[in-house]
């Protein structure tokens, strides 16, 4: 059998290949990254299953938590199909679902509060406005670039990636609060939260900046992470709607046509912006 090298030529290609596949820029970006890790770990040695077991192995043994050695296996095996090399595709690492997150992970509404203070404390507006944004509607990070003046100014964005599509409510006063940001910043149209070089925040900038506002506010880093805003969004509308159903719409695009569906009015986002603003 020929030895299976990962050359850089082979990433450039397997990068090639996600775009085509229509990838957003950040699931290819942590594919790489992945893959990069592998390939430095290989060292230029030959790609075999025992290889990848290994680096699995590896993995665990440095702690890495579950999840995230299973999104990391997750870019390999998607790299193998692509390289032909199926044969050292991997199995995940079986984790027990858990139903209730543990409290001691969870962002509390006073938590929440004092960071949207230190950011204010701060004079970062941008970053007070990000975590009232993504708390106040449920969005996720990687859907920011869909708050736009265009979007906050009609008080409703409509989120599309990946093929689906689904309606993200701006309440009143999120979009006053908004609105004058982008009137201060002399944003006239286009993307809402940008950088000085105007291009839009990235998830690792947004990460750092909220890491930044944790020894200030007084709350555990652990704990402050975009995706836990999302987790309090969840808990205060279910908290208001006792619905899941519902939930799992104002979280989750949809891949049938938008005309086809009817969603409810704001879908009770100014009931949890009301905790959370």
């Amino acid at each position: 059998m020929q030895r299976r090298i990962l050359t850089s030529e082979a990433i450039d290609c397997f990068k090639k290949n996600l775009r085509e596949e229509e990838k957003s820029e950040n699931t290819i970006e942590k594919y790489l990254r992945d893959v990069r890790a592998f390939a430095a770990y290989l060292g230029g040695a030959a790609v075999t299953k025992e290889t990848v077991i290994a680096y699995k192995g590896r993995l665990l043994a440095e702690n890495y938590a579950v999840r995230s050695i299973n999104s990391m296996l997750a870019s390999l095996n998607s790299l193998f199909s692509f390289l032909g090399w199926t044969d050292c595709r991997v199995k995940f690492i079986k984790l027990q679902r858990q139903i209730y997150c543990p409290e001691e992970k969870e962002l509390t509404k006073a938590e929440y509060m004092r960071l949207v203070n230190t950011a204010k404390q701060k004079g970062n507006e941008r970053l007070n406005l990000i975590l009232q944004t993504i708390c106040g509607t449920g969005i996720r990070v990687s859907e920011l670039q869909f708050i736009t003046v265009e979007a906050v100014q009609c008080g409703k964005a409509v989120v599309a990636l990946k093929g689906k599509t689904r309606p993200v409510f701006i309440v009143k006063e999120l979009q006053k609060k908004l609105l004058r940001y982008a009137a201060e910043q002399n944003i006239q149209s286009g993307f809402i939260f940008i950088t000085r070089t105007g291009k839009p925040m990235s998830r690792t900038n947004i990460w750092r900046e909220m890491k930044g506002l944790c020894e200030q506010a007084g709350v555990n880093p652990q704990k402050v992470f975009p995706h836990n805003l999302r987790h309090l969004f969840a808990r205060v509308f279910y908290g208001i709607e006792k619905d899941i159903a519902k939930l799992a719409d104002s979280v989750t695009a949809v891949s049938t046509p938008q005309e086809f569906i009817s969603f409810p009015p704001a879908m009770n986002t100014a009931g949890v912006w009301n905790i959370c603003g």
